[in-house]
C-alpha cells in the first residue's frame, strides 16, 4: 500500500467527534453574554433541587391504578438511556415519595433544608437510586434544557522578576454567575431579566465563596468601586457535572476515624501556597475541594451516613438546615446542593435511641426503600442479569427465575393475620391474581396491616449469587432448571451471614418446600396443556359443551349428531368439565348462566365467542381434554427404559409444543416430561 493510501487511524477516530456538541458544552462568553442567556431562558439559574426535580420529570411519567390507588411511575428510574442497567423495579410508591420531597424542595416549602435519608435493608437498591440521581444529573447538564453555567476570573499576576502574566482562576465552588451581583441590587435586576409573565422567578442566590469574594473585593479596590470594570475580568462558561472530575457531584463514605477528618468535606489549607500568598487565611492558599465544595450546584451522596463520626454530622447539620459550611479559618460559606444519604436498619435504630442525635433526626426526611413484594417486579431484577443475551452457552429453563423470585418475595411477606389466607395466596394477590371472595379493598387491608413488610427477608443479591452458582455448576448439561437453583438457595442458608435465628432459617426452608410444590403444580399444568394443545379437539369439545349448557339453561333438548334424535343435555359431560375448575354441584346453574350471559354480551357487541377469551373455561376444557388423552399417550411409560414408536412420536409432539409455546429447550423439555411422568407414575395426577 502506498503512503498516500495509508489509513489515518487518528482521523478515523476523530470522525466520531461531534464538534457542534463539543462547542455547545464548552461555551464561553462574557458576563453580558450570560445575562442575555438568562433573559432568554431564566431557568438556567435554577437551584439544585429545582434542577434535579426537572431532570426526573424530563424523562416523562405514566399513571396507573393499583388496588384503587392512583400511582405514578417516573420513567427516569427505568434507566432507559443506559439500557436499564440501573433500572429500579417495583418501588413506585417509595420513588413517588422521593420525587415529592424534591418537588417540595424545588418550591421552597422546607424540605430543601433537610437531609434525604434512604432507609432500608441491604440490597434494596438505596445505592442504585443515589447512583441514578448522580448519573442523571451528569447527563441532564449536557442537555440544552439542563444547561448550567459558572465563571472564572482572569487577573494580572506579578512574577518575582517584575513581569506581569494573566492568571486564570476558576470559581472553586462552581457558583452561579448571578452571585456576582451584589445582593441589594438583585431584586430589581432579576425582575427585569425574568418578569412575572415569564412564569419563573430567579432564585435569590448565595453569597460568593471566600476565594471569589477576595478577588472581587481586591478588584473593586483597584478600580475604585467600578463594578463594570471588575466584571470585565469575568468569563462565564458552561458547567458540566461529572463525578469523575469532581464537578457538581460528590460522594463521601466513612473510613477509619484516624485517617479521616472534616477537611474532606469542607477543604483544607494548601501549605505550598502559603509561602506565595503569605498567610494561611488567604483564600487563594486554601483548597476549596472538599466534597461539599465540589458538589455545590449538584448532588452529594453520603454512603452509610449514620456510620459517620459525630464531627462530620455537625457539618451535615449546618449544610442541610442553613445551606452553609464552615471551611477552616474562613467564614460560613453558602452552598446549594441536594444532600442524600442512605443507611441500613441497625444504624437507624441507633440514631433513634441516641438522645444526642435529636438535631439530626429533626433535620432528616426518611424514605423507606423496602424489598420488592410483587413477584412480577422481582423477576425483572433477575431477567436483567440472567437472559439469553448475557448468558451464552447455557439455557435457563422456564420458571427458574420465577421460582427463585417467588421464594425471595415470600421471605419478605408477613403471615396474613386473618382472611384464612396462605402466604402463597397473599403473594399471588399482591401480584395481581384474583382469588374468590377477595376484593381490592381486602388487598389494601392486607398491605395496611403488614407494617414491616419488605423491610426484612432475603436480599436479591443472595438470589443472584445462587443463580450464578447454578450456572457455573457442572450439574447442568447446558441448561439450569428451578430445582438446581432452589437447591443452591437451600444449601446457602446454613452459612447465610444475615440470618440470625434458627427459627428464621427453619421458616425459609419451609418456604422452599412451598415453592417446590408450586413449581410441581405449574409444570404439571404446562405438560397437561401441551398434551391437550389440539385446537380442533378443544374447539369441538367447547362446541359440544356450549350446545349442552344452552339447552340446559333454556330447558331444551340437544340433537344427537350421530342418531339425529333429540336427547336431554349431557349432564355427565357438563359436570366433567365444570369439576376441573372446582365448580360445585350447588353452583353449576350459576356458572352455566354466567357463560351464556357472557356469550350474549359478546353477541350484542357484534363479537363472536371464543373459548380463549374466557380463562376459566379455557383451563377447564384443557384439563378435560388432557384427562381424555393422557392414557393414549401412555405418559407413565416415560419412566421406563422402553418406549414404543407410537408413544415416542406423541411424546416428541408434546416436547415440540413445550419448546414452541413455553420456551423449553430439548434438555429441559425432556427433564420436565420425565419429572411429570414420575409424578403420574406415583399416582399424583390431578383427578
Amino acid at each position: 500500500m502506498k503512503d498516500a493510501e495509508k489509513v489515518s487511524w487518528v482521523s478515523k477516530i476523530a470522525a466520531f467527534q461531534d464538534t457542534k456538541t463539543y462547542a455547545e458544552l464548552n461555551w464561553e462568553g462574557s458576563f453580558e453574554d450570560y445575562l442575555e442567556l438568562v433573559r432568554k431562558n431564566p431557568k438556567i439559574t435554577r437551584t439544585a433541587y429545582q434542577r434535579i426535580h426537572d431532570m426526573i420529570l424530563s424523562h416523562g411519567k405514566s399513571e396507573y391504578i393499583d388496588n384503587k390507588k392512583k400511582l405514578t411511575r417516573y420513567h427516569f428510574f427505568s434507566d432507559e438511556k443506559f439500557g436499564g442497567r440501573d433500572a429500579i423495579f417495583g418501588l413506585d410508591v417509595p420513588l413517588m415519595k422521593l420525587v415529592n420531597v424534591f418537588k417540595s424542595a424545588a418550591q421552597g416549602y422546607g424540605t430543601e433544608k433537610r437531609v434525604i435519608l434512604l432507609h432500608g435493608p441491604v440490597g434494596s437498591s438505596k445505592s442504585t437510586i443515589a447512583r441514578l440521581l448522580k448519573k442523571g444529573m451528569e447527563e441532564y447538564s449536557k442537555a440544552p434544557e439542563g444547561a448550567a453555567y459558572t465563571f472564572s476570573w482572569t487577573t494580572d499576576k506579578k512574577l518575582p522578576d517584575g513581569t506581569t502574566v494573566k492568571e486564570k482562576m476558576k470559581c472553586p465552588m462552581n457558583e452561579e454567575p448571578l452571585n456576582l451581583i451584589p445582593r441589594e441590587w438583585r431584586s430589581k435586576i432579576y425582575a427585569e431579566l425574568s418578569p412575572p409573565e415569564s412564569g419563573y422567578t430567579i432564585p435569590s442566590g448565595c453569597e460568593l465563596c471566600p476565594a471569589c469574594r477576595f478577588v472581587f473585593k481586591d478588584l473593586m479596590t483597584q478600580y475604585g468601586g467600578d463594578f463594570a470594570k471588575v466584571i470585565s475580568h469575568i468569563k462565564v462558561n458552561r458547567l458540566i457535572f461529572s463525578e469523575k472530575d469532581r464537578v457538581g457531584i460528590g460522594t463521601f463514605q466513612p473510613k477509619d476515624e484516624k485517617n479521616q477528618d472534616s477537611t474532606e468535606l469542607t477543604g483544607d489549607i494548601n501549605y505550598r501556597k502559603i509561602a506565595e500568598y503569605g498567610s494561611d487565611s488567604d483564600p487563594r492558599a486554601f483548597n476549596f475541594d472538599g466534597e461539599f465544595n465540589i458538589a455545590n450546584r449538584g448532588v452529594i451522596e453520603f454512603v452509610e451516613v449514620l456510620k459517620l463520626d459525630v464531627a462530620f454530622l455537625y457539618d451535615l447539620l449546618g449544610a442541610s438546615q442553613e445551606h452553609k459550611i464552615k471551611p477552616k479559618k474562613f467564614p460560613q460559606t453558602d452552598i446549594d446542593e441536594v444532600i442524600i444519604g442512605h443507611t441500613n436498619e441497625p444504624e437507624y435504630k441507633k440514631l433513634e435511641n441516641n438522645e444526642f442525635m435529636e438535631a439530626l433526626r429533626d433535620r432528616t426526611v426518611k424514605i423507606d426503600i423496602p424489598y420488592i413484594t410483587k413477584l412480577g417486579e422481582e423477576v425483572k431484577i433477575y431477567e436483567k442479569d440472567f437472559n439469553s443475551r448475557a448468558i451464552k452457552g447455557k439455557h435457563i429453563a422456564p420458571h427458574t427465575l420465577e421460582m427463585a423470585a417467588m421464594w425471595a418475595v415470600m421471605t419478605r411477606l408477613e403471615e396474613p393475620k386473618k382472611h384464612n389466607l396462605s402466604l402463597l395466596q397473599k403473594l399471588k394477590l399482591y401480584n395481581g391474581k384474583t382469588l374468590p371472595n377477595f376484593t381490592e379493598d381486602n388487598i389494601k387491608e392486607l398491605r395496611k396491616e403488614s407494617i414491616r413488610e419488605g423491610l426484612e427477608g432475603i436480599s436479591p443479591r443472595y438470589i443472584q449469587d445462587k443463580i450464578s452458582n447454578a450456572l457455573v455448576s457442572d450439574k447442568g448439561e447446558g441448561c439450569i432448571n428451578p430445582f438446581m437453583v432452589l437447591n443452591e438457595l437451600d444449601a446457602g442458608l446454613k452459612t447465610h451471614s444475615l440470618i440470625n435465628s434458627e427459627d428464621a432459617r427453619k421458616r425459609f426452608k419451609e418456604l422452599l418446600t412451598t415453592v417446590k410444590q408450586e413449581y410441581e403444580d405449574t409444570v404439571k399444568n404446562e405438560v397437561q396443556r401441551a398434551i391437550s394443545a389440539d385446537d380442533d379437539a378443544i374447539s369441538k369439545l367447547c362446541g359440544n359443551f356450549i350446545d349442552n349448557i344452552k339447552a340446559y339453561t333454556q330447558k331444551e333438548k340437544v340433537k344427537n349428531k350421530y342418531t339425529g334424535l333429540y336427547e336431554e343435555p349431557d349432564e355427565r359431560l357438563m359436570r366433567s368439565i365444570e369439576e376441573k375448575i372446582d365448580i360445585p354441584e350447588s353452583r353449576k346453574d350459576d356458572f352455566r348462566r354466567e357463560i351464556m350471559n357472557y356469550i350474549g354480551a359478546l353477541a350484542v357487541e357484534g363479537k363472536t365467542f371464543n373459548y380463549r377469551t374466557n380463562e376459566r373455561l379455557h383451563k377447564a376444557l384443557e384439563l378435560k381434554l388432557f384427562e381424555d388423552q393422557k392414557d393414549s399417550i401412555k405418559l407413565k411409560n416415560l419412566v421406563s427404559s422402553v418406549v414404543d414408536k407410537e408413544t415416542q412420536e406423541k411424546i416428541d409432539l408434546v416436547k415440540d409444543r413445550m419448546m414452541k409455546n413455553y420456551g423449553y429447550c430439548e434438555i429441559c423439555s425432556t427433564d420436565v416430561l420425565n419429572f411429570v411422568a414420575s409424578i403420574f407414575a406415583r399416582g399424583d395426577a390431578k383427578e
